[in-house]
């Protein structure tokens, strides 16, 4: 076993094809395969599933996966580490961030962060909160920017909050509540609502205000895009809840401020022993936002 299979199965478990993942890490795809299957005998079990479509490990396979992302990303802080000594800030950061990130630029920081730190290479996702937590607790991302009710608790991974924002009610010009001047939760609650699927960060905002109020609601539509939202909202299909600078970007609804208030917090999260790289862009972040580090 050495550590360019490691990073072979990796590739392949997140890319789930062995064309991208040999692309991705930059030889041919026989090569990929000889050396997953030499693994695979090695270890004396079938790593990965071989579908018609696409390539899933098995349980033996996210076994091994788990520890080799730690050992990657050892591999990685160790070497930045070894750099850092004589000055250097290097290697590969990854970051994540919602979609529906509001009051941090993460790109203009990234053009930022590239000038004072050329030797820095960049990952960028955009998912859910909870996927961009796990993923930073498994070390497949550095650092990441997630939005999460005021109830949820971090737990394996450094964080501070930078925001706290207000969630507004978004209507169609037309819907008959659009003129009030504020909403109370109990005039929404026989509403058709758009939100985001059950489980999520986003959605959890949303459920915890309800039932912080002891009031029922009924999300008749789930989607994954506050686009999505918008469409729904315009179209007088139903009412949404997000976060009032997401509403400010919205065309052809009306926002109304809502009684009682719920927000979402935005947080970074990074992992507990971070790169040179990674400690440093946190540094940004924080200083950017005035805000202190958290444990």
């Amino acid at each position: 076993m050495n550590l360019k299979q490691l990073e072979f199965a990796v590739a392949l478990a997140e890319e789930g094809n062995f064309t991208r993942a040999a692309a991705r890490c930059h030889v041919v795809q026989s090569a990929l395969s000889h050396q997953i299957a030499h693994l695979e005998q090695e270890l004396g079990t079938m790593l990965f599933e071989r579908l018609p479509r696409q390539v899933r490990a098995t349980a033996a396979g996210e076994a091994l996966l788990v520890h080799a992302r730690q050992v990657l990303a050892s591999l990685r802080r160790l070497r930045a580490d070894v750099a850092a000594v004589s000055g250097d800030v290097r290697g590969l950061l990854a970051i994540g961030q919602i979609s529906s990130l509001t009051g941090v630029d993460v790109v203009a920081m990234l053009a930022a962060f590239q000038q004072q730190h050329p030797q820095v290479e960049f990952q960028l996702r955009v998912d859910k909160s909870e996927t961009l937590l796990q993923q930073v607790q498994s070390r497949a991302l550095d650092v990441a920017l997630v939005g999460l009710a005021p109830s949820a608790h971090l737990e394996g991974v450094c964080h501070q909050m930078l925001q706290e924002e207000a969630l507004v009610a978004v209507l169609a010009p037309q819907h008959r509540l659009a003129t009030r001047q504020r909403l109370p939760l109990a005039a929404l609650q026989d509403e058709a609502l758009v939100d985001f699927p059950r489980g999520t960060g986003a959605r959890r905002q949303t459920d915890d205000a309800f039932a912080a109020a002891g009031l029922p609601h009924q999300v008749r539509f789930e989607v994954n895009l506050m686009e999505l939202v918008e469409r729904f909202v315009r179209h007088g299909l139903a009412v949404g809840i997000v976060p009032v600078r997401i509403a400010d970007g919205f065309e052809g609804v009306v926002q109304v401020p809502l009684q009682p208030t719920p927000t979402r917090r935005v947080h970074l999260v990074w992992q507990r022993l971070p790169t040179p790289a990674a400690r440093a862009f946190v540094d940004a972040v924080l200083s950017c936002a005035g805000a202190g580090s958290g444990p």
